[in-house]
């Protein structure tokens, strides 16, 4: 365990980014928090680096990204056609299957030592959920869980209305976390018709936009969402 709890992250908005350029961006980060624990399990408590924390949004291009657990046949669209619609596709090193990324949907990376916060990977994977049940709330949806799933859903207790708002999908080694969620606002959901998405064939996917018949604010969506998190994990933001 850390001697010094460091609470504070750092948040960067990356805009619209390619997704080889922002996984190579967390990756770094991920990796230079991963070395200073390791350093610092040779010193001693008073010498001790703390980690730093980071807080990642943006938005990707069109692109497919398969789970280290996927099934690639849930790819319904050959792989050569995948230029045909703009899109890439990536095979990640994160848990969970399939998913689609793509403009108008909020990609959140939280690059954290968890050891800052607390050593309990499900309690991290709900919280994730949480704040985003919460931001959906601030704007008149009403959203839960259905057990055994991961994400984030509407009408979760109807098994034929169920359908899926939010994606999670994360890595972690020595309780430092990378990768995290995404959360459909103004997405072309034209894109999941392409995928099995999550492996989940029975249920349908959605989006703010969708739900509400507006197009949303992407800022606004993006302040509260922070904010949210924020205050899920007692986070110290600038």
């Amino acid at each position: 365990m850390n001697s010094v709890l460091n609470k504070q992250t750092q948040f960067v908005d990356l805009g619209l980014i390619d997704y080889q350029k922002a996984w190579d961006f967390q990756t770094d980060l991920f990796t230079k928090t991963l070395a200073v624990k390791a350093e610092n399990r040779n010193l001693a408590t008073t010498k001790q680096q703390v980690t730093h924390n980071h807080l990642l949004f943006c938005e990707h291009p069109h692109v497919y990204t398969l789970g280290k657990s996927g099934d690639k046949n849930n790819l319904v669209i050959p792989p050569q056609n995948l230029a045909s619609i703009g899109a890439s596709f990536y095979d990640i090193n994160r848990g969970g299957d399939i998913t689609y990324h793509g403009p108008g949907q909020i990609v959140v990376y939280p690059i954290l030592d968890l050891e800052n916060f607390f050593t309990d990977i499900h309690r991290y994977m709900r919280l994730l959920e949480e704040a985003v049940i919460q931001t959906l709330q601030a704007f008149n949806i009403e959203a839960g869980r259905i057990k055994g799933l991961t994400g984030v859903w509407l009408d979760e207790s109807d098994q034929r209305k169920a359908r899926k708002i939010c994606a999670l999908g994360v890595k972690t080694s020595r309780w430092v976390t990378m990768h995290g969620l995404a959360l459909n606002v103004n997405t072309d959901l034209s894109y999941f018709n392409h995928i099995v998405p999550c492996g989940i064939s029975d249920k349908a996917v959605t989006s703010m936009e969708k739900e509400l018949n507006s197009t949303q604010e992407m800022n606004r969506i993006k302040e509260v969402l922070k904010s949210k998190l924020s205050s899920v994990f007692e986070m110290e933001l600038p």
